[in-house]
């Protein structure tokens, strides 16, 4: 169990003090360069979605997206308390753990971040713990996203993608960590995986 929580916690101290240094430095849409054109840092916000998709503007669709993000997280801390019991090796706890933060980083964005920040804008940088209150209310708050790697764009002559840049998303350091947890666990601990599911 201490291998999976060195793990989670880890993966949440990274992904909460990028998003925290991000929307207290940056404007909607601001963007800077890390390395060359292919690494950079975009601000964008969503509204729970990952990997910048948006999700319906609804208050109850954010509360479904949110409540059902906090039932997984239980259901995978139970199985990582199960794993840990059954001895299961370091790998699949590891790839379980990656997940299980994930999904634990972009809730807490939703769960506080509406009440601790003001609201970010285009022009205007956000505060932590503003004096009128934050921009949002409990559950409500949005996802912040800043990853951005346009590794190239296809030349203008290819039909149907001509122009376009090749994985344009912009993320976060939890989808990162839901997306790397899954990829390890199909490609290098498939035969476990074939057991959870018999």
């Amino acid at each position: 169990m201490r291998k999976s929580l060195v793990v989670i916690l880890l993966v949440l101290l990274c992904d909460q003090l990028l998003k925290v240094w991000v929307k207290l430095n940056m404007t909607i849409g601001e963007c800077m360069g890390v390395i060359g054109k292919w690494f950079n840092i975009c601000f964008i916000e969503n509204n729970g979605m990952a990997f910048g998709w948006q999700l319906s503007a609804s208050p109850w669709g954010k509360i479904i997206l949110v409540s059902l993000r906090i039932i997984a997280v239980i259901v995978l801390l139970f199985f990582i308390f199960r794993m840990t019991r059954n001895k299961t090796k370091t790998g699949p706890v590891v790839g379980v753990s990656l997940v299980t933060a994930g999904a634990a980083g972009n809730i807490l964005d939703c769960l506080f971040y509406g009440m601790i920040f003001s609201e970010s804008t285009v022009t205007k940088v956000a505060e932590i713990f503003p004096a009128g209150g934050g921009y949002s209310s409990f559950l409500q708050g949005k996802v912040v996203d800043m990853l951005y790697f346009p590794l190239f764009t296809f030349p203008d002559w290819m039909p149907l993608v001509g122009g376009e840049v090749f994985f344009s998303p912009i993320f976060n350091v939890a989808d990162s960590a839901i997306t790397i947890g899954v990829l390890y666990l199909i490609v290098f601990q498939w035969k476990w995986l074939q057991t959870v599911f018999k």
